[in-house]
């Protein structure tokens, strides 16, 4: 494994984790204090364990994540595919919450 102890900084935590997702799914999964965002494609998860903790100033007990592959679409006449998309669904320590107000730069 990798040097996991490397340090990132408030800038590249922000370019890490890119927005919520905020569907009723991702709202029940709240109460199980778990939390989802969309995250960098190239991040791994030690750095979105770093990214959440320093943007939100919690402790993160475990991130999961996932890579959505983008879907083929046709627009006018021309085939092409979406962008794949990276989630982490993170889980936190009892005790910690993120507040919802809070919004991403």
């Amino acid at each position: 494994m990798k040097n996991m102890s490397s340090k990132i900084t408030l800038e590249k935590a922000y370019d890490i984790i890119k927005k919520p997702i905020t569907t009723e799914k991702s709202t029940n999964l709240q109460q199980y204090n778990q939390y989802s965002f969309i995250v960098s494609t190239k991040s791994n998860t030690p750095q979105i364990k770093q990214a959440v903790e320093m943007i939100f100033k919690v402790k993160v007990n475990k991130v999961n994540t996932s890579i959505l592959r983008g879907k083929g679409k046709t627009f006018k006449g021309q085939f092409g595919f979406r962008k794949d998309i990276k989630r982490a669904i993170v889980t936190l320590e009892e005790g910690n919450t993120i507040d919802s107000s809070l919004e991403i730069k």
